[in-house]
């Protein structure tokens, strides 16, 4: 072959073999986007007070900033805790666990830093992560670049927060900020957004204490509804298991009531009510429970209107500094809670009220305005979502699953149909029990049993069975369970309720007193 043709060959050669490494160079896959996260979360503010979810409530609250969320972004009508209580819930956030497995079953119980949480895959991915305001898991929060939270519950005025440099265990440590814990929560939280590292994308978890009883409010809010009517729910007047089958007392509005005047009489009491004196003289029982209902959810009303306050000011810091439509904005409470329901106030309960959390997420890059969203959804799922919002393989403990498909109308195949709810926190009242529910049917078991977890009742309650349908009986005014015509989809959901106790590892093989209940009253 001629010289200068194997000269030329060598050299085409060479520029291809060139050519074609840069291009596999170069072909590496681009970095996933990281968008900032804003991850709002109040205290048992239940959807029948954000308006967007209709009720009584819809044309009295004051939400306007909710309403924008919901315009922008996407509402969740079916998101459901896993155990309706404060601590608990918030654990599950955390960690994408059910309660029996991140070991946080009751309000006594914390969770430690050397447990997994979403903040700390986050960190290890890039991310600075803050958190500000309601903490409630007892230990030192791991996994923050900074955290700056109140000790235990916190108080409405004047709140202590606690950093890394001034933390004690329990109540000690800490700093006073002057003013409302709605707004100092939110000021606190604008603070370090606005001092972050810009170079890197953030998550800010900015959680307020309201509307946590004695639901209180600034000043400002403090003539809202002063000459407006309270509708009433239709069980406001709910006297007990006699008048819709429910088989235990609940936590009725007598209690509270009780409590208000309490701390009419007593200034130093536990809980410090706004718009004292509270007075019941003079009114037979069923205008004593009126009474007490309707400065209930006027002050829960006026304290919610504080957190929407705040949320517009969180939104209007975001579009100033720019950074509007690369963040995703979530606002969700950590469990629904009663507003005189069956004649209740507090939460805990598998009822729909207690077991619903509110949820809508902004993301303007990703989801059209106005949508909702009728897919089960439970907290075990939101770290789930942080991390694929990360651009971050699913962290191995997490239990949940991320949505976000489904916020774009893209619903898995395998998405569930039915979800495990247990409550652990055995009292007389409110029995400790589990139960399954699906898009229209409710099973629950009332177990009663303590089983020795922090904070329960010894005092055992017999147990019981409760099943709605909840299309016929949406408010669970009547217990079905027994009735002939539900007699196969009851013996459905059982068998469904044992998949998911087995798919979840809630066997209860630990508690022998638990199998032979099972095994006693399961073809009751």
């Amino acid at each position: 072959m001629n010289t200068k043709l194997i000269e030329a060959l060598k050299s085409a050669l060479f520029v291809c073999a060139t050519i074609l490494l840069f291009s596999a160079c170069n072909t590496k896959e681009e970095p996933k986007e990281q968008p900032n996260i804003l991850f709002i979360l109040s205290d048992d503010h239940t959807s029948q007070a954000w308006g967007i979810y209709g009720g009584i409530l819809k044309d009295v609250v004051h939400t306007p900033n909710i309403s924008r969320l919901a315009e922008e972004g996407v509402v969740l009508d079916n998101c459901f805790c896993t155990n309706s209580i404060c601590t608990p819930s918030r654990a599950t956030i955390l960690t994408g666990q059910y309660s029996h497995h991140n070991g946080v079953y009751t309000l006594a119980d914390a969770l430690y830093p050397d447990s997994m949480n979403i903040a700390k895959v986050l960190h290890e991915n890039g991310y600075q992560t803050a958190i500000v305001g309601k903490w409630h898991l007892k230990k030192q929060p791991a996994g923050f670049d900074y955290f700056n939270v109140l000790p235990g519950q916190g108080r409405y005025w004047n709140p202590i927060l606690k950093t890394k440099e001034n933390w004690e265990d329990g109540y000690g440590g800490g700093k006073e900020y002057e003013g409302f814990s709605t707004d100092v929560i939110a000021d606190l939280s604008i603070d370090w957004m606005k001092n972050r590292d810009k170079t890197k994308p953030f998550m800010m978890m900015c959680h307020f204490k309201a509307t946590h009883e004695p639901y209180d409010f600034p000043d400002r809010f403090k003539h809202l509804l002063d000459s407006v009517e309270i509708p009433e729910p239709a069980s406001l007047f709910d006297a007990g298991p006699e008048t819709t089958g429910r088989t235990f007392k609940g936590q009725v509005l007598e209690n509270l009531r009780d409590r208000f005047l309490a701390n009419t009489r007593d200034s130093t009491y536990w809980a410090q009510y706004p718009e004292l004196p509270f007075s019941v003289d003079g009114l037979d029982a069923k205008e004593q429970r009126r009474k007490t209902y309707h400065k209930l959810v006027k002050d829960f009303i006026r304290s919610g209107a504080a957190i929407d306050d705040n949320i517009g000011k969180l939104l209007d810091f975001l579009e100033a500094e720019g950074i509007a439509d690369n963040t995703v904005v979530i606002y969700t409470a950590d469990q629904g809670y009663f507003l005189g329901e069956h004649g209740f106030f507090d939460k805990r309960l598998i009822y729909e009220e207690s077991l619903r959390m509110p949820f809508v997420i902004r993301y303007p890059k990703e989801f059209n305005g106005g949508k909702r969203i009728n897919d089960i959804i439970l907290n075990i799922d939101f770290a789930a979502l942080l991390a694929d919002f990360a651009g971050v393989k699913k962290p191995d403990f997490v239990e949940g699953n991320s949505f976000r498909a489904n916020l774009k109308g893209e619903t898995p195949d395998n998405w569930r149909h039915s979800m495990y709810y247990r409550y652990w926190l055995h009292l007389v009242d409110r029995p400790a029990h589990f139960g399954i529910r699906n898009q229209r049917y409710k099973l629950a078991f009332f177990y009663g049993q303590p089983l020795e977890k922090e904070g329960t009742q010894k005092e055992t309650t017999e147990p019981a069975w409760e099943f709605y349908d909840l299309q016929k009986d949406p408010k669970e005014l009547h217990n079905a369970y027994g009735e002939a015509e539900y007699a196969a989809i009851i013996a459905e959901m059982k068998t469904e309720l044992i998949r998911l106790r087995n798919e979840n590892g809630d066997t209860d093989k630990d508690y022998p007193v638990m199998q032979d209940l099972i095994s006693t009253h399961w073809n009751d």
